[in-house]
């Protein structure tokens, strides 16, 4: 039961756009307190994680086309600059597996560009797999009595200065003027 409402809890949580707690920061909550099993945690969190995260693409695709046509053309030259450079898609992709940013506005931005949702989901995936591993890792190790860190950490000013910067570069991607960069 706990890893059902584990799983509902972190696909909701990375459906959000912004401000929701680390995923992480939930599975090692789910360790160090229901002391579940670190490998089906791990897997679980990273698929949940997925989904969520793939829901918000989807959506962010589908508005999109809702966007005034000179912010479509600008995001529609984006994305012919990123796919086509081999070395463009390379380090989005990378950027999805090891990037240490807030992923939910990695993939609004994805999404605004119409990217490929398999190889996008697929990259972070692994690497949500390798970083949970990590954590959980740790958590295992670490006395519960650490468990105050993460709690400040969410309220902190840097989370918050962080999300709020990335939802600002967020909303200047439309913006840019990318044909004057694909030439």
């Amino acid at each position: 039961m706990r890893y059902l409402l584990l799983v509902a809890v972190v696909a909701g949580i990375n459906v959000l756009p912004a401000f929701g707690p680390p995923t992480w920061l939930i599975l090692v909550f789910a360790r160090i307190n229901w002391h579940l099993n670190p490998v089906v945690l791990v897997i679980l969190g990273a698929l949940a994680a997925v989904s969520g995260r793939s829901a918000l693409m989807w959506a962010s695709q589908r508005f999109s086309s809702r966007l005034p046509a000179r912010l479509v053309g600008n995001l529609d030259a984006a994305r012919q600059l990123i796919e086509g450079k081999k070395r463009g898609l390379v380090v989005l992709v990378s950027a999805f597996i090891i990037s240490p940013l807030p992923s939910a506005q990695l993939f609004i931005a994805a999404g605004f560009l119409h990217l490929p949702r398999r190889i996008v989901a697929g990259a972070f995936f692994a690497g949500r797999l390798v970083t949970y591993s990590l954590y959980i890792g740790v958590a295992t190790t670490v006395d519960s009595r650490f468990s105050h860190l993460f709690k400040d950490l969410l309220g902190s000013p840097w989370s918050i200065a962080t999300q709020l910067a990335l939802l600002l570069i967020l909303t200047l991607i439309p913006l840019i003027d990318w044909k004057r960069f694909a030439r």
